[in-house]
């Protein structure tokens, strides 16, 4: 079973609030605010996601979206015009935001290449964070960002929304009591049809978009037709595929349930592009599994289990996103599509009584809120997002290696092999961004 501690910390969420006890990283942040201070924040990144998590925050009561920031001149107009942001207060340079004083927080729903970046930089500046999934380009960076927080005492909540989704605090709260023995396995899958990323070309970068700043620290490549604007997920220099972009939460969650909070010791991969002819590279196919040893005695170790296939509508309990969570007395079934099923050991259907919930982004931002206001708990702190986010890293690079891999949880290194090893961190361009110690 469940550590017996752990589960007593769990159990103080509860459905209703999605707050916790205050902590004692929460009680000595020198910038922590009261419950009706007004909080103001900056928009870094004005794509589609970046406008629907600035309007939940437009929508929390006592919340000024204040600045906007993107280096796409059309993009940053539109968000600037629906937030009715002042033009002095709509940049292409995130530092302007980072400067002004009255910014208690920032929203980074940047290309992935950006998301560490641009929140240690923003926790040097004194400022919180909310920033999408994934937390992280790779693995390196993402170790950096929790050391930041860390070190500023700032709050930074990863965009992992089922961790403040009633229906999956409540079904953890199940697995976590027992309702099916010791949770030994889960499975996640994520399954959708997507679709080609044709073929592009090299040319120059269109008027009002500043593909220089875009890039940032990463090191230059050329502008391509089909890298920007939604597409960069498919490319090494600035995504992490569809493991990273949309897998992540299944991965996060299945995590949770397993009860696992370290990084796997092993991991094995096989996949591949066994749809698409065109210019992604990462695969649209695979299947991971991670192993995590315990202590290395029978009834320690956990399995988590990760399955894409981007070309089919056909998955299982006719959801394309969901977990399996199998223990010595039955199977749970959980989706943050709003789905839950528990059976017996013998699959008989175990009456429960937890109200179905789709992912809520709602309840996400207003745990960040009230983490700032109030010292509140975050449901998903930039610890839990990198074990989760490297998850993806590592299968991602075992997959492209067509090889297991050998992890070393404390030291974040691919033991015996240097050029899996290689992959956990990248290469940059002397530039303003470049974090410290890559």
């Amino acid at each position: 079973m469940t550590d017996p501690q752990n589960r007593r910390e769990f159990l103080q969420l509860t459905s209703g609030t999605l707050l916790a006890a205050t902590t004692s990283f929460a009680a000595q942040s020198a910038i922590a605010k009261s419950p009706n201070d007004r909080l103001v924040v900056g928009l870094i990144g004005c794509g589609g996601r970046g406008v629907h998590d600035a309007e939940l925050f437009r929508k929390t009561p006592n919340v000024e979206v204040a600045w906007v920031c993107d280096v796409d001149d059309a993009r940053r107009a539109a968000a600037a015009s629906r937030f009715e942001i002042t033009p002095e207060r709509s940049v292409g340079d995130l530092r302007r935001i980072l400067d002004d004083k009255a910014v208690d927080a920032v929203l980074v729903t940047t290309p992935d290449h950006w998301h560490s970046i641009a929140a240690i930089l923003a926790c040097d500046a004194g400022k919180h964070v909310y920033v999408e999934k994934p937390i992280s380009h790779n693995i390196r960076e993402g170790r950096l960002l929790v050391d930041a927080a860390d070190r500023n005492k700032t709050h930074v909540q990863h965009g992992t929304q089922s961790r403040s989704t009633g229906m999956m605090i409540e079904a953890v709260k199940l697995l976590r009591e027992g309702v099916i023995g010791d949770v030994r396995v889960a499975k996640c899958w994520n399954i959708q049809k997507r679709g080609s990323l044709g073929r592009g070309q090299d040319v120059a970068p269109p008027a009002g978009f500043d593909y220089d700043t875009w890039v940032g620290p990463a090191t230059m490549i050329p502008y391509r037709t089909n890298r920007v604007h939604n597409r960069w997920t498919w490319w090494y220099h600035f995504g992490t595929g569809d493991m990273g972009n949309d897998g992540v939460h299944d991965i996060d969650y299945t995590r949770w349930g397993l009860g696992v909070d370290t990084h796997p010791t092993r991991i094995v991969a096989v996949g591949g592009k066994y749809q698409f002819d065109d210019d992604m590279e990462f695969p649209d196919t695979q299947q991971v599994t991670f192993e995590y040893p315990g202590d290395g005695h029978p009834g320690s170790q956990r399995m988590l289990i990760y399955e894409q296939r981007l070309w089919s509508t056909n998955y299982p309990h006719n959801t394309d996103s969901g977990a399996e969570f199998y223990g010595t007395r039955g199977q749970m079934f959980l989706s943050r599509r709003g789905k839950l099923e528990i059976l017996s050991d013998r699959n008989q259907l175990i009456p429960i009584h937890v109200k179905p919930e789709p992912q809520n982004d709602t309840a996400h931002v207003r745990n960040f809120c009230d983490a700032i206001r109030q010292g509140a708990k975050l449901n998903a702190d930039a610890l839990i997002g990198h074990l989760s986010t490297s998850l993806c890293h590592l299968g991602n690079i075992a997959t492209r290696l067509g090889r297991s891999l050998t992890f070393d949880p404390q030291s974040e290194r691919i033991v015996g092999d240097e050029e899996a090893n290689a992959l956990t961190h990248r290469p940059y361009r002397e530039h303003w961004a470049t974090p410290k110690g890559v």
